[in-house]
């Protein structure tokens, strides 16, 4: 089947490959050092709270780290194939997802996100965000923030935050290695101290800040909040579920995988991959439709492509699979989100 979209419409032509992504960081105040020791992020700041691992945004772009297109940004080589992004996103300039590592030391401020059309009118046609949390580790007492415990008026909103009253209103979660938390557009949430996070999220850098427990940044100021807009999306009709849903383990030879999270912006799996005592490899099917992200969250392993390309991977690199890339083999123990759209 061939799509008018797509350049390999002839089977003798060489197929795209997938292709490491290099991070980029960011050194809110809030971060550690956790992706430095147990991802072996060697990015030159300090603290290191989060790398951006698959992105084309403005405020941080990933860049290929392998492969021919290697030193050049995603951003680049999307505008040059786009293509890769697949026959679903023929015509659209948007690359939908940002996908994160992010270190906790210490909590990161109560916030709100907008949705795609308040976003859309206010912030310059930018996207809104929802967003969808991998607990990678916990310490004990870890927790995050998903919206509201009790009933609160939206006109008496304002005046609570601008009281600083605004913790004993929000439902605070104790959360644990493994949990997962899909973060509407409009839920006021934070994540705590001690949380290690992987993070899902439509292509948006837009955070409206409530609450940052009255810290200061380096010159001694105090970040800048929010209020006015961030009471103007905060959405406190609806109770956010935060019940953990049954998953399923789906196992195949060399291979075992879960369903973590589908929403309408993305979809997020599991793989278990564990092929080192079989002599067939896993065996990944890609389409022309959409292209998909591997992010290796523990272990390590080899891609290997229809063409004979490889590519070598260990935890904490990130993958980018261009969309028609055939059927790809891969070998090894590891644990992979897999991102498709």
């Amino acid at each position: 089947m061939t799509n008018k979209n797509m350049h390999w419409t002839d089977d003798s032509q060489e197929k795209p490959f997938p292709f490491l992504l290099k991070p980029v960081g960011k050194d809110y105040l809030w971060g550690g050092s956790r992706l430095k020791d147990d991802f072996a992020k060697e990015v030159p700041i300090s603290p290191l709270a989060e790398t951006w691992e698959c992105s084309v945004h403005p405020d941080g772009p990933s860049m290929v780290a392998s492969g021919s297109f290697c030193g050049k940004s995603l951003a680049e080589v999307i505008l040059e194939h786009p293509e890769y992004m697949g026959g679903r996103y023929a015509g659209k300039k948007e690359f939908p997802v940002l996908i994160k590592l992010i270190d906790a030391r210490e909590s990161l401020s109560i916030q709100v996100h907008p949705d795609d059309d308040y976003a859309a009118k206010h912030e310059n046609g930018a996207l809104g965000k929802t967003e969808m949390w991998y607990v990678l580790d916990a310490s004990e007492n870890s927790e995050v923030i998903l919206g509201f415990r009790r009933n609160i008026k939206k006109e008496h909103l304002k005046s609570i935050l601008e009281s600083g009253r605004i913790e004993q209103y929000l439902q605070k979660v104790k959360i644990c290695k493994d949990d997962i938390f899909l973060v509407k557009a409009g839920t006021v949430h934070g994540i705590g101290a001690g949380s290690l996070i992987a993070e899902v999220q439509e292509n948006s850098n837009i955070t409206y800040r409530l609450y940052d427990y009255n810290r200061t940044s380096k010159d001694g100021k105090k970040r800048k909040l929010q209020v006015d807009k961030a009471v103007n999306v905060i959405r406190i009709e609806e109770d956010e579920t935060t019940n953990q849903r049954m998953r399923v383990l789906k196992y195949s030879r060399g291979c075992a995988e879960e369903l973590l999270c589908r929403c309408r912006y993305f979809q997020v799996g599991r793989l278990i991959v564990y092929t080192e005592r079989h002599r067939e490899m896993y065996q990944l099917e890609t389409d022309c439709d959409s292209f998909q992200v591997l992010l290796c969250i523990g272990g390590c392993g080899t891609v290997f492509g229809e063409s004979g390309h490889w590519v070598h991977f260990i935890k904490g690199d990130c993958i980018f699979v261009p969309a028609g890339s055939g059927l790809l083999r891969i070998h090894g123990r590891a644990q992979i989100l897999k991102v498709t759209c």
